[in-house]
């Protein structure tokens, strides 16, 4: 089959990666699979224009509505994807709400990361409770073999010379649901008391305008820094060397940047979200902070107690391999697809 896959596909942001990994399940299968990135069309009528003239045979969504909302009416057959956002924030708002219910409508199926993200959505549009498929993330990292950390800390103005360094990886979208800021100011205080641990905040401008605020706040903030994105094995390979991954939306679907920490062997300081304590057990499988001061004591704990590290890494790791194989997520895609036939 001929597919459109429509995302968000800003480089390195969450959706963008999900819909990579899809795009590679589909072609794997003998499909053809070309992605469009939503924020490049206004309306519905653009992308019928599309996929009549590039003769798609059928299309998928990430996002219900950023995504979605382009294939109201559409005359082939489509499967959609839920983002997080669109579950979680975009329901709020009413005219929003009412597209993607349309949307779901008449989508043949769709796709949720989580239980608790089909719960979500099927109480808002009981209809669409049977056609919805609970589908967790695939994750496989790919580390770089001839990644420079030492580059890596020079670039990022960490200096080597403090002896043990402890340094935290904050990887996110710039935008507001993300949150960057919320730890800056305990960081840049525990930091000045303590000059080996240091906070990198690392991903795209999404929002440009929040992107210079972080930029100026993180500049008077011993300790923080805001690193210049880069590639995704060489990312991989920064979060091998790193002592933990933070994660401090305020909202979050699945966050493939957690899956993959556990996938690497770091610890996860994660904020306690519904989207992140559905992929974390507290000290088990990483740990979850209710606000900035508790991230600071549960880092310390951390710190001084590499035995709670080892067991929180490798149960992490089990449940990573058990719960978000990359070989299921491949045959759940390559099955789910063939209903768009």
């Amino acid at each position: 089959m001929r597919l459109l896959l429509l995302a968000c596909l800003r480089a390195q942001t969450g959706n963008a990666t999900t819909a990579a990994r899809i795009q590679n399940h589909l072609h794997a299968a003998g499909h053809i699979c070309v992605l469009k990135d939503a924020f490049m069309y206004e309306s519905p009528t653009e992308i019928a224009n599309l996929t009549s003239t590039d003769k798609f045979d059928a299309a998928l969504a990430i996002h219900l509505y950023k995504a979605g909302r382009l294939l109201q009416g559409s005359k082939i057959p489509f499967g959609i994807i839920f983002g997080g956002t669109d579950v979680n924030e975009d329901i709020k708002c009413e005219e929003k709400h009412r597209v993607m219910g349309a949307v779901l409508g008449e989508a043949r199926f769709a796709v949720a990361f989580t239980m608790k993200m089909k719960e979500l959505a099927a109480a808002e549009w009981p209809d669409a409770r049977k056609k919805i498929y609970v589908q967790t993330q695939g994750i496989k990292t790919t580390p770089s073999e001839t990644f420079d950390w030492y580059r890596f800390l020079q670039n990022a103005d960490i200096p080597m010379d403090t002896g043990s360094l402890h340094i935290f990886l904050l990887i996110c979208g710039l935008r507001r649901v993300k949150d960057p800021l919320y730890l800056v100011d305990v960081f840049s205080d525990w930091h000045r008391k303590d000059p080996s641990v240091h906070l990198g905040i690392i991903g795209p401008a999404v929002d440009p305008l929040f992107a210079s605020e972080i930029k100026e706040k993180v500049k008077r903030a011993p300790g923080v820094h805001l690193l210049q994105e880069m590639p995704q094995d060489d990312l991989h390979a920064a979060m091998k060397r790193c002592f933990a991954v933070v994660n401090s939306s305020i909202s979050e679907g699945m966050s493939a940047a957690i899956l993959e920490a556990m996938d690497l062997d770091i610890p996860v300081l994660a904020r306690n979200i519904p989207g992140n304590a559905a992929i974390i057990k507290h000290k088990e499988t990483g740990l979850l902070f209710s606000d900035p001061q508790e991230f600071v004591v549960l880092s310390k704990s951390l710190m001084n107690d590499p035995i709670m590290e080892r067991e929180i890494v490798t149960r992490a790791k089990d449940y990573v391999k058990k719960h978000h194989s990359w070989e299921s997520e491949r045959k759940a895609y390559q099955d789910l697809v063939l209903r768009l036939q």
